[in-house]
């Protein structure tokens, strides 16, 4: 038995030790862990369906032989789809990920971005089922997927956010949101669960909109006479373009209706954006509040962070994984088979031995078994 195969069936083990097995005890030909051991490896090498993950256990069926139990050989591509869409899709997640939770708290990291992405073609028209909708937990700095939550039918964003956040150790980090999250309840669960947030500010907030719109226009009337601002700017270049962003973080007074209004709220955060394109220029703001103290280069850092969730996994699981072309109309197989490429995505991003995208890494685990385990290894999975 190979070393580190070993060592990965060992970890999926304590991982999936709480998962409960959905199949008539005594009447299962294959095992579930190896079932999801090789949807996982599969996954990382290419696969993007289910008759897809079978073609990889046929063609590395010597090799997978050396860990994995295998009592029946390689499922079929209909048991692969019957059994992952059988398993609960919140406890299979919450126990996926156990694994990059504990090396997030190891590594220290701070930022934590909270984004939801649909999955286009889950749903079904004729039975006037929903596209499904998964709300993920992103670590920005070092690319960990922490945790994910699927949107239950007539739901939306603002009930899974909390039940995500209970999921995670949110001690000494800052929680990033778009508009949808900026509620008073995730607020307080953020701060009552030891972290600082920065909410996006839009139109479903208009009351709070207004008060912060109308502060930070009066800071400009007096030049921020008496009140504690501070500016951080910064210019990025490439593509034919020159991004120019100038961050005005504003401390909201105690005596503000809102500061009572919104647990531990402190500061105002507006962002000021123009882009030169071909000699052509744009401008946009945006808006954010925060329990952090008004910190410029600090909030500047976690606003811009939080769209690495779109560009470093969103992106790669719609073009790299073909995730939204992917017609998965079973619900829990469908979220379940998203967070096995979210984890996918993980684990290629934390090898550092080949200097190339996901997708490279891709087709390098496809050919070569031995930078799998390579990968499996590294990760310390």
């Amino acid at each position: 038995m190979d070393d580190v195969g070993r060592e990965f069936v060992e970890g999926l083990r304590v991982c999936f030790g709480d998962l409960k097995d959905p199949r008539v005890v005594g009447r299962c030909d294959h095992v579930l862990l190896d079932i999801v051991s090789i949807t996982l490896l599969a996954v990382m090498s290419g696969a993007e369906d289910w008759p897809d993950i079978e073609q990889f256990g046929q063609s590395r069926s010597d090799w997978l032989k050396t860990f994995l139990d295998l009592p029946g050989g390689i499922p079929s591509h209909d048991t692969f789809r019957r059994v992952l869409g059988l398993l609960d899709r919140k406890q299979f997640a919450t126990c996926l990920f156990q694994w990059t939770r504990a090396l997030h708290e190891a590594t220290g990291e701070k930022l934590i971005a909270i984004d939801g992405k649909s999955l286009r073609r889950s749903g079904c028209k004729r039975n006037g089922s929903t596209a499904l909708h998964l709300v993920t937990a992103w670590a920005s700095e070092n690319g960990l997927t922490l945790g994910q939550i699927a949107c239950e039918e007539k739901s939306n964003e603002i009930t899974a956010i909390p039940e995500l956040l209970r999921l995670l150790n949110l001690k000494g980090t800052t929680v990033t949101i778009d508009a949808m999250g900026c509620q008073k309840e995730i607020a307080a669960q953020i701060c009552a669960q030891g972290g600082h947030y920065v909410l996006a500010l839009k139109g479903n907030q208009s009351g709070l909109q207004e008060d912060m719109q109308q502060w930070f226009e009066q800071g400009i009337q007096t030049d921020f006479a008496g009140i504690k601002h501070e500016v951080y700017e910064t210019t990025e270049t490439g593509h034919g373009r020159t991004d120019e962003r100038t961050y005005h973080v504003v401390e909201v007074p105690k005596d503000h209706p809102q500061r009572h209004a919104w647990k531990d709220l402190q500061t105002l955060v507006v962002t000021i954006s123009r882009r030169v394109v071909n000699e052509q220029e744009s401008w946009e703001s945006r808006s954010y509040i925060s329990s952090h103290q008004p910190k410029a280069k600090l909030l500047a850092q976690a606003v811009r962070k939080h769209w690495s969730i779109e560009n470093s996994q969103h992106w790669v699981l719609d073009v790299t994984f073909g995730e939204d072309v992917r017609r998965q109309q079973h619900r829990h197989g469908a979220a379940n088979l998203a967070a096995v490429r979210r984890m996918a995505v993980t684990l290629l991003r934390q090898d550092t031995t080949v200097k190339r995208g996901v997708k490279t890494k891709r087709l390098k685990c496809a050919l070569d078994p031995n930078y799998l385990l390579k990968v499996l290894k590294q990760a310390k999975f």
